[in-house]
């Protein structure tokens, strides 16, 4: 891993992670973190490039966000877990249940595609533009070369995400 991703985790049983939507962080579930925390270890994660996580050098792809969801576990000593996804947070997760199978217990998918050539152009390219944008840009403001990788979490209890 090249970067750090920022996450944030309440509850400590079976692990759940929630993946964001492009453009959005962890915060966008901040609604469902206690609700399920009593049942699970809840783990919302800020993809690269997003909220408070790095951009790196690494490509900005659905497959590069999977490979990183797998560092993630790793570095958590999570061998497998229940993975929630929504919009490109669902992509990821597909992504990641084709490549990592044994790594996922079960799938829960809110508005994603792996193929997104049904989506009109007219929807796609400011999509297609945000990325490109954001790739130039978020390398200039979260990259730290040489950066030794520290995975930091919020301090949920106390309520700021």
């Amino acid at each position: 891993m090249d970067i750090t991703l920022y996450h944030c985790e309440k509850g400590n049983k079976e692990p759940f992670i929630l993946l964001h939507g492009n453009g959005e962080d962890g915060t966008y579930f901040k609604h469902q973190i206690d609700y399920f925390s009593d049942k699970y270890r809840v783990i919302t994660l800020d993809t690269r490039g997003h909220g408070k996580s790095q951009r790196g050098n690494a490509p900005f792809t659905i497959k590069q966000f999977a490979k990183d969801l797998d560092g993630f576990m790793n570095y958590m000593g999570i061998t497998k877990a229940i993975i929630l996804g929504f919009s490109d947070g669902a992509n990821i997760a597909m992504e990641f249940a084709l490549k990592y199978p044994h790594r996922v217990k079960a799938l829960i998918l809110n508005a994603g595609n792996l193929n997104p050539k049904g989506v009109k152009k007219i929807i796609q390219l400011p999509i297609e533009l945000g990325y490109k944008i954001a790739t130039k840009f978020s390398s200039k403001w979260f990259f730290l070369p040489g950066k030794l990788v520290f995975w930091k979490k919020c301090d949920i209890l106390n309520g700021s995400i």
